[in-house]
């Protein structure tokens, strides 16, 4: 497969390269709306069509995991664009987000919402995600990955991202969620 280039599934949908999100997770959180999330889970193939991201722009970004340094949690943060990173939130929700910008930038797109689960911690549920995933590739042998539908999200909307107070009124004001409307 050549970078950048999309392969095709029998679904008819191609998945999404690593080369899609080897950009600024601003862009990749605008252009992953109204992509398809799929899960394998056995035999069965899940998909969703992603309806709200928030983006995570890296160590610069106060509200970014990435800005309390390269830790055990947020190291795979700095991996290759199109890693998993998952991680548990409050001790209950397991957050899927996935690496965004070339090795080592630690920025990420948080997956809020997709099909009719609305919310990172029901979506998490609805995935069946597992701490096993954190780190893997975003590809079909893994079990989860996204593909392209040849929907193009016209009527997106930007908001401030959900619970980041914590990173003062310069980040968390900031218009880093995308919310697909119908």
């Amino acid at each position: 497969m050549q970078p950048g280039r999309s392969t095709a599934r029998p679904s008819g949908l191609l998945v999404l390269p690593s080369a899609f999100f080897e950009r600024s997770a601003d862009e990749v959180a605008r252009d992953l709306l109204g992509k398809v999330l799929v899960r394998r889970i056995g035999g069965a193939r899940h998909s969703f069509a992603v309806t709200e991201t928030e983006a995570y722009l890296g160590p610069h970004d106060l509200a970014c995991h990435s800005a309390r340094g390269r830790t055990r949690r947020t190291e795979v943060m700095f991996g290759p664009p199109g890693t998993l990173y998952i991680y548990l939130a409050y001790g209950l929700h397991l957050m899927l987000n996935v690496v965004t910008g070339p090795e080592g930038c630690a920025a990420a797109v948080l997956i809020r919402g997709a099909g009719s689960a609305s919310g990172p911690g029901r979506l998490g549920r609805a995935l069946a995600l597992a701490p096993v995933l954190n780190g893997k590739a975003a590809t079909p042998e893994t079990g989860l990955w996204f593909e392209e539908r040849g929907f193009l999200a016209r009527r997106i909307t930007a908001a401030p991202r959900i619970g980041v107070g914590y990173a003062g009124p310069k980040w968390s004001r900031r218009k880093l969620r995308f919310i697909l409307r119908s």
